[in-house]
């Protein structure tokens, strides 16, 4: 039997406003600004919580304060279309990069046992290689230019602002976290993987997970309707957050 997204959600739009919290090694600086059709988040990359410490034995980068501006639909609309390959799947209202998806791959023939190469067909999913990839307390890290981002919910973000939502997504649609009433409809395949590394199916790659419509109470992007409304979700469970979109992506949210 499908499963009902019954919902109940304190949704607000922001039009302007500069939050000035504490964060890592600066203060978080944050602007989100409505004009027209657009909503543009601008951020100095420090988030409102501390940070975990980079480089460590998992990621060998330094972490670097470094600005963030992301412009998305400010009326998002389902185009009938699902968008993926999406390097980045949108900003938190602290104006934080989500990114859920990585760069890596199985590789044996690397000491650190994976590498950009794809040849062997396992991306390395984040949540699930969490050690292997140096991620905190708030399931992020930093890139090779230092900026940090997110790969699964980071707990500072719960109920920001006495809301749900969290974030916008690459297409302008609202993210929002309400924990274990919003499902993931993607479950670990059963069996063993058929080629190295092998091994159970775990999450620790991308590969593990199928899609089960009707296993949780969301879509393939990790959406659902709302009152009315079309919203994604950040969830406990992979995908964690969107990583395909209903709406129409913004080019700044493609570039790399």
């Amino acid at each position: 039997m499908k499963k009902s997204l019954t919902i109940t959600t304190s949704i607000f739009a922001f039009a302007a406003l500069t939050l000035i919290l504490a964060g890592a090694s600066k203060p978080n600086r944050v602007s989100i600004k409505v004009k027209g059709d657009e909503r543009c988040i601008t951020s100095n990359g420090s988030p409102n919580h501390a940070i975990g410490q980079f480089p460590n034995k998992g990621n060998p980068h330094r972490f670097k304060a470094r600005k963030v501006s992301l412009c998305m639909d400010a009326t998002p609309a389902l185009t009938g279309r699902t968008e993926t390959r999406v390097p980045m799947s949108g900003v938190t209202l602290t104006g934080i990069i989500i990114r859920p998806g990585t760069a890596d791959w199985y590789d044996a023939s690397k000491p650190r046992g994976h590498s950009r190469n794809r040849a062997s067909g396992w991306n390395l999913e984040a949540m699930g290689s969490s050690e292997k990839l140096g991620l905190d307390a708030n399931n992020a890290h930093v890139d090779h230019r230092g900026v940090y981002h997110y790969h699964g919910m980071p707990t500072a973000l719960i109920n920001i602002n006495g809301s749900s939502l969290m974030g916008y997504a690459a297409d302008g649609f609202e993210i929002h976290y309400v924990g274990s009433k919003a499902t993931s409809s993607y479950v670990l395949k059963s069996g063993t993987r058929s080629t190295a590394p092998r091994g159970r199916y775990d999450g620790s790659y991308v590969e593990d997970w199928r899609f089960a419509k009707g296993a949780g109470n969301l879509d393939e992007c990790n959406g659902g309707m709302v009152n009315g409304r079309y919203v994604y979700f950040a969830t406990d469970s992979y995908p964690f957050f969107p990583r395909c979109f209903k709406g129409t992506v913004s080019r700044d949210f493609t570039r790399r």
